[in-house]
């Protein structure tokens, strides 16, 4: 059992994340499945949840125990069983009702999680009612059962087992004419995660030539950690890229929620320049709508909004942020540079694969290679996401504004420090769970980019100093 009473360390900005079972284990697996029913009911009278898990080794126990403290307070439950975060996203819209998915995404093996959601796939942080649901569980934890109660599910009438997973792949399908598609040849590195449950299912309805890597749920991550957006985890794609002469490579997170794609050359493409291509894709479809980017996107995706008839705007990092400004503005898609692709038909949920599948489409109507197709798109060099482990990282973002600002940069201060120069422009903002800036820098070319980069490392170090 984990020790303590507290689970303030757990809940995060926007989901529930520990090591079981010290942090996260049965009894506060119940508790927070009795919280998140009750905010439920509060909120929507909703009387049914939906719970799913992805395959981590403490996913079931975890499930059964979140599935029994729901169905404690009298709600009805849908145990959606093996499921990838976006198709718990799906399941929330297309049953209309509140879900909470069991992960802990890219992290390591002995962490687990919740992400939770309101009906129609509707987002749930710390601004917008997760704090609620910690002071619910806390209160629940006093008479939680040691186990989690985790041997009352079988059996139990109000917890009814379906599966989506045929339906989710239609709906990802449904995003693009498979008449278009060429036969073209995908590897996908599932890195043992839910990629090698979900794509098989999406793909076999879709006219290409699909080999899995690492298609074995394992949540003990035995090849290489499942977070593509680590160069190190995409090495024995780009191998079997060049091995096979694929046409296209998809390297998915342990969730399968994201996507990152590597070319047919074995050079992995940025979030920013997938997003670029699918927001083309999209402008063609609805001329003029909406079209959302974070402000670490490179420039490149407002450009090629505006260049396509669309209205970009520019919103914070992170999905409950972006989901908000979706619904606000009724945009059709959102990026963000950390391969999450949002869509207004996915119930304004993000889905990296149905990126991919209209990243496919595009890819077969161009009938260029994949790294021919990407070049128009990348106009700038960027560093990436650089951290910084500093002690005050709310004071050195202070003390760099004030810096660049009497350089005359336009500040703003959307999320974090953004500070736009003639050319070239960086983004600095403190990260919500761990004492570390993130720092993100774009200029017009690469030996330009080596030079501000220094520069505000150096910056940085000043900052951070003791006085």
């Amino acid at each position: 059992m984990a020790s303590g009473s507290s689970l303030g360390s757990i809940f995060k900005a926007y989901d529930v994340r520990g090591v079981v079972p010290e942090e996260l284990d049965a009894r506060r697996a119940y508790a927070i499945g009795a919280a998140f029913a009750a905010f439920a009911a509060a909120q929507e009278e909703a009387r049914r949840v939906l719970v799913a898990h992805d395959m981590r080794t403490s996913g079931v126990m975890l499930s059964r125990a979140l599935i029994a403290g729901a169905a404690s307070t009298g709600a009805d439950v849908v145990d959606l069983g093996l499921a990838s975060t976006d198709m718990s996203y799906f399941a929330s819209g297309h049953l209309g009702a509140p879900a909470a998915m069991l992960t802990a995404s890219h992290n390591p093996p002995e962490y687990n999680g919740v992400k939770l959601s309101l009906s129609g796939a509707h987002p749930i942080g710390a601004e917008s009612g997760l704090v609620e649901i910690r002071r619910l569980a806390e209160e629940a934890l006093a008479s939680a059962p040691a186990d989690g109660a985790v041997d009352s599910v079988a059996g139990n009438p109000r917890v009814e087992r379906q599966d989506l997973l045929e339906q989710f792949a239609a709906h990802v399908r449904s995003f693009v004419d498979a008449s278009r598609l060429a036969p073209l040849k995908i590897v996908a590195d599932a890195a043992n995660g839910m990629g090698g449950l979900v794509a098989p299912r999406v793909f076999s309805g879709l006219p290409v030539q699909l080999e899995m890597l690492y298609g074995e749920l394992d949540g003990t991550f035995p090849n290489h950690p499942a977070d593509p957006i680590q160069p190190a985890n995409l090495v024995d794609l780009q191998a079997r890229i060049r091995a096979t002469g694929a046409d296209v490579g998809l390297a998915f997170d342990g969730d399968a929620d994201r996507v990152f794609l590597v070319d047919d050359l074995g050079a992995p493409v940025s979030g920013s320049t997938t997003t670029a291509i699918v927001a083309e894709a999209m402008l063609e479809r609805h001329p003029g709508a909406t079209v959302l980017y974070n402000c670490i996107c490179s420039h490149a995706v407002r450009e090629v909004i505006a260049e396509h008839g669309g209205k970009g705007v520019r919103t914070r990092v992170g999905h409950s942020f972006i989901k908000q400004v979706m619904a606000e503005t009724g945009a059709v898609f959102g990026g963000e540079h950390s391969g999450h692709y949002y869509f207004r038909e996915n119930f304004r949920a993000d889905s990296g694969i149905i990126a991919a599948v209209v990243v496919l489409e595009v890819l077969s109507r161009a009938k260029v290679p994949l790294s021919e197709l990407r070049k128009p798109y990348e106009r700038y060099a960027d560093s990436g996401e650089v951290n910084s482990e500093v002690a005050d990282p709310a004071g050195v973002v202070k003390a760099v504004a004030a810096r660049y600002g009497e350089a005359g940069a336009s500040i703003d201060w959307l999320d974090g420090l953004t500070a736009e120069l003639d050319d070239w422009w960086f983004n600095l903002r403190p990260s919500n769970t761990e004492p570390l800036l993130r720092l993100n820098v774009e200029a017009k070319d690469t030996a330009s980019l080596a030079t501000h980069l220094d520069e505000l490392r150096r910056e940085i170090a000043q900052a951070s100093a003791p006085a």
